[in-house]
């Protein structure tokens, strides 16, 4: 392979997923005492000599020399709630989640340098250390495609912290905005317009604080695993005599005792159903399926589909569970997201730039068809894992 494939995130899953096995690099943020980008040997054994600059040059520290106040007016914020309110997770240091944020006072209390994940000063240094990796790396200057993948990931801070109806995650879209603006113009500039192709997509939205929504009315539901433990336990003991049938339970799935499902000459299909047939009595859960169940049936839509398209053979659960909407596992400040439900899955692709018509079409697309059609533009091989068509009507 000619070209260059590199990832770029804070987080280092977020850097290291999108850009794939044969990635050239990958960089994230190490915090803490650090404050610096790094890598793995996985990749090469020591760091380029534009990202130790970079390191070395710390524009971190200016960016956590200045409090977070707000972009514009916060009294303009109308699509957000109030700012004081009890249903975000101020930082450790403070005594309301309200602006402005103190960044030089409460940076020593929130993991020095780390801090600058949960804040959109976080953005601004994945943007600057992105345009030291498109000079650094020479990309798009060569005869071969070159691929960069750049995650964003203090939307995702933010918004756990403070809930997608915040102020702060607000402020931090608006901010966002100015950072992917400065982003492209360095790419009209250092690339040349018409030169490169972008698409803007996510992993991801995320439900509104329950407790809020609890406040307004609307229902929502916190889960607790140690409760559901419990009772788990007691449809086994009655049924299969033996509360030790469950090995652990986590993100709403059921994993079982194999071993000790043998030794007492059970099967663990026979478990798995009792289990699923009696937990859809627990508060919080709207619908179960064992893994039997996904493997010998096809759901073509809904929520089950999703949990279908979702459930892996190999690492999946042998029961699958489905709380009911706006139900988490999560502190009752702040967010979270994992569902199949649409305020988790419901999330924008953008296509624009070199090879895409211009303009925007009504018509809906399934996220599996991302893969193809970016292979298409770029004339290579699809992904092993790829599956879906060809969306032609965003190609030129």
């Amino acid at each position: 392979m000619n070209g260059k494939t590199i990832g770029i995130a804070i987080k280092d899953r977020s850097a290291i997923l999108p850009a794939g096995h044969t990635a050239n690099a990958a960089y994230w943020f190490d915090g803490g005492s650090k404050g610096d980008w790094i890598t793995s040997s996985y990749y090469i054994d020591k760091l380029p000599n534009w990202v130790r600059k970079f390191n070395q040059d710390k524009i971190i520290d200016t960016y956590l020399s200045q409090p977070w106040e707000t972009l514009y007016d916060i009294n303009t914020y109308t699509e957000s709630i109030t700012d004081d309110n009890n249903f975000e997770e101020p930082f450790k240091g403070e005594k309301k989640p309200v602006f402005p944020h103190n960044i030089p006072e409460l940076r020593s209390k929130n993991k020095n340098y780390s801090i600058i994940k949960g804040i959109p000063a976080g953005n601004s240094l994945t943007t600057d250390f992105t345009k030291a990796a498109i000079i650094g790396e020479n990309l798009g200057k060569s005869n071969y495609t070159d691929f960069l993948t750049v995650s964003y990931s203090s939307t995702d801070y933010v918004g756990h912290q403070f809930g997608v109806a915040s102020k702060e995650t607000q402020d931090t879209y608006l901010r966002l905005d100015k950072d992917l603006a400065s982003l492209f113009k360095f790419l009209d500039t250092q690339i040349g317009k018409g030169n490169y192709t972008l698409f803007l997509t996510a992993d991801h939205a995320a439900v509104q604080v329950p407790s809020y929504l609890q406040s307004v009315k609307i229902p929502a539901n916190y889960f607790s695993y140690k409760k559901f433990k419990v009772f788990v336990n007691n449809i086994t003991k009655k049924y299969f005599n033996s509360d030790d049938l469950v090995e652990n339970i986590s993100n709403f799935q059921i994993f079982l005792n194999k071993d000790k499902i043998e030794t007492l000459n059970l099967t663990k299909n026979e478990v798995a159903q009792k289990i699923a047939d009696e937990v859809i009595n627990y508060k919080g859960i709207y619908k179960t399926a064992t893994a039997r169940t996904l493997q010998t049936t096809s759901f073509t839509s809904g929520i089950l589909n999703s949990l279908q398209n979702g459930y892996n053979q190999k690492f999946s659960g042998d029961v699958m569970l489905v709380p009911t909407p706006s139900t988490v596992s999560y502190p009752k400040k702040g967010t979270t997201h994992g569902s199949g439900y649409s305020y988790d899955t419901h999330i924008p692709i953008i296509f624009y730039g070199n090879g895409i018509k211009k303009g925007s079409s009504k018509k809906k697309y399934e996220i599996i068809d991302i893969a193809p059609t970016l292979s298409n533009l770029l004339q290579i091989e699809f992904p092993n894992g790829a599956t879906g068509k060809i969306i032609e009507e965003v190609l030129n």
